[in-house]
This record gives structure tokens, sequence and C-alpha cells, in this order.
């Protein structure tokens, strides 16, 4: 009897501790469009806990779910009302920050066309803010703004024209015998130069930290990586030589040779989120004379014996967010410091592979360049 009530008494326990630990708090009612819709529409919506609901009219069709969310293999299933309107809402909250979806209608994939599309995963799609309890930083603020230029320079070994948008510090035109130092900014596979500004809000992280007075103004540069010509999940066969000959023999000379930039090495950065890291990696490691500090954000590590002259590395930064591998980002700076290098590392406590990891590694990062 004492065997069966000590058994009885276990189950229980354990019964009401799985019951504690599965059974998630009530969804608020307090749902918001999301920053990201198109003027005057009101989903998608997202709440104070994370939650993101959808409502799309399709009323011939005979299924809808959402590519986005926690609503389990099949994604986010929505339900239809008697006027063709189909809703759902995730079934946990999701992380912090940017997110890319898209719409399965009767199997075919479309953009959800109540929200703002970016390019991701090599085609538009559609996007999701999910409010951070650490917004602030890439708000839009009442601060002196910097510019984002087009630029179309000439690529002999492409054979054509091609595009980089470059960010420009608030005092660019204000004395113009100022030169400054240049950050190349890569996106990541499926993404193009438009990301780290429509995605990652670097020009806005950039006015913040300028205005704030945490960091020395410098200009960004971001161009396409060429990195969507190879199928994902065959990252081995890329060859950056291409790339690194667009970037390094066309694109900096353009950039030194139009706008008031120090040309020389110290004064000159590379950095990347996820393959546009893996370009960082092999681009820094080949051309040392061209740049001084590198930055991987989730986009793989240094290690010591991968650097032929320590004097030319004036910073190595690597990132990634808790939910990707932390403890080999920590690693991998531990060594590079015990080697004698000036490593940093970040971890984006709460994020995964996403932009929200990628904007917090920028704002940590820009405080660490240039400096004298």
């Amino acid at each position: 009897m004492i065997r069966h009530h000590i058994a009885a008494t276990a189950l229980a326990m354990a019964t009401s501790f799985c019951f504690a630990q599965t059974s998630p708090p009530p969804i608020k009612e307090d749902f918001k469009p999301s920053v990201l819709n198109q003027p005057g529409q009101e989903y998608p919506q997202v709440n104070s806990q994370g939650y993101a609901r959808f409502r799309i009219h399709a009323p011939a069709a005979d299924s809808v779910r959402v590519s986005l969310g926690l609503g389990g293999r099949g994604g986010t299933k929505l339900t239809k009302d008697a006027d063709g309107y189909w809703t759902g809402t995730t079934a946990g909250p999701l992380d912090e920050g940017f997110h890319y979806y898209h719409v399965f209608v009767d199997g075919g994939k479309f953009n959800d066309p109540g929200t703002l599309n970016f390019y991701g995963s090599v085609r538009w799609e559609s996007g999701i803010e999910i409010p951070a309890h650490d917004q602030d930083f890439y708000a839009l603020k009442d601060v002196p703004h910097g510019q984002v230029v087009q630029i179309l320079f000439p690529s002999k070994s492409t054979g054509t024209s091609r595009r980089a948008f470059v960010y420009l510090p608030p005092d660019y035109h204000k004395d113009l015998n100022k030169r400054y130092p240049v950050l190349y900014l890569q996106h990541g596979w499926g993404e193009d130069e438009t990301a780290w500004t429509n995605q990652g809000r670097a020009n806005l992280i950039m006015d913040n930290l300028i205005a704030e007075g945490k960091i020395k103004p410098f200009i960004i540069v971001m161009t396409y990586g060429m990195t969507n010509e190879i199928r994902f999940g065959q990252l081995r066969q890329f060859d950056i030589t291409p790339f690194q000959t667009v970037l390094v023999d066309e694109l900096i000379p353009y950039i030194d040779a139009n706008f008031r930039t120090l040309t020389d090495q110290p004064n000159r950065a590379m950095a990347g989120l996820s393959m546009g890291g893996m370009e960082t990696r092999l681009i820094t490691l080949n051309k040392p004379d061209v740049f001084s500090h590198y930055a991987l954000l989730s986009g793989g590590i240094y290690s010591p014996e991968d650097i032929k002259d320590k004097s030319k590395v004036k910073l190595i930064f690597l990132s990634c967010g808790s939910k990707e591998r932390p403890e080999r980002i920590k690693t991998a700076t531990e060594e590079l410091q015990k080697a004698g290098f000036n490593a940093v590392s970040y971890i984006s406590e709460g994020t995964a592979h996403e932009f929200q990891t990628w904007r917090r590694s920028l704002y940590q990062l820009a405080p660490l360049l240039f400096r004298d």
C-alpha cells in the first residue's frame, strides 16, 4: 500500500509538473497591426506576448496556412468564416524582431497583401515585426539622420554595372574636408544589398549611436554578395573569387574615388551575417592588406592559425544568437584572446539565426570599430 501511495504521489507530482510546464498562459487580446503593414491594413497583428495573428481574404480557397510560427510542421493553419476570411494565430510567441513569411493558399505560395515585402529566401517575402524589449536602439527618432544613397558602379569582371547602397553619416555634407573610415557590410544567403537597411535598420542604428556620441562616424557600403547563384545546402561549392574581385578590385576603388573615405587598411572593415560572414572570413584572410577589422555575425569563426600576420588585425568580432551555437563563439574568442588578438564576442539573448541577432550585433560592433 505504501509503495502504491508513493507511486501515486509521484505520478500526481509528475503530472502536475508536466501540466505546469506545458500549459502556456492565456493569449492576451491586445493585438495591434504590425508596424510593417501596408497603409491602412489591420492584419497581420501582433500582441504584447509576441503572438502573431493573420487574416487573409480568400473566399474560394479550400485551405490557407502561413509559413511562419509555431503551428507545427504544416505552419499556422487559418480557419475560414462565412465572409471568406481566413484567420489564425500562431500556437506560441515568436522571437522578438523581424521575420519573413509567406502564405500557402490551396498549396500555392503567395505573399500576404496586408504587409510590406522584403527580399529574402531568393524572393520577395512578406515581413512581420515582433516588438522587442530593446527596440529603442533601432527606433526612428528625432535625431540627425544620415543618407542611404544608391550607386551603380562599373564591373569589368562581370560585364555590367552593379548596385550598392552607401550609408553616409549625418555630418557628411557639412565638413567637406573630413574623411571617413568604411565598413563593408554583407547580407546573407537569399538576400541582397537592400537587407541591411530594410530588414536590419542599419542606418537607424548608426544614426542613434552617432547622436548619442557612442561611435566615431563612419561610412557603410552594402552590395550584393553574389551568394544566391549557389543553392542553399551546397555552400561548399561556393567560389569566393568572383565576388572578391568585384569587392576588392572594383567596388572599393569606386567608393574611394567618389566618396571622402580614409583609404588605408587601418580604416577599412568588413563584416557579414550568415553566408555574408563566410564571405567576410574568406576575403579578409585572402586580403589582409585591405581590411583591418573583421566581424562574423552568425557567420563562423576565426582561429589563431588562420591569420598569418597578427599585426594587421585590429579587431575580430564574433557573434550569434543564444539559440545558435554560442559556446563555439565564446571558445573561439577565448582562443583568439589567448593568442594576443583583440577579439570580442557577443551573444544575442533569446534569438536564433535571425535579424534581431544581427541588429543587436551591429549595435555592439559599431562602437568597437576605428578606435584611435
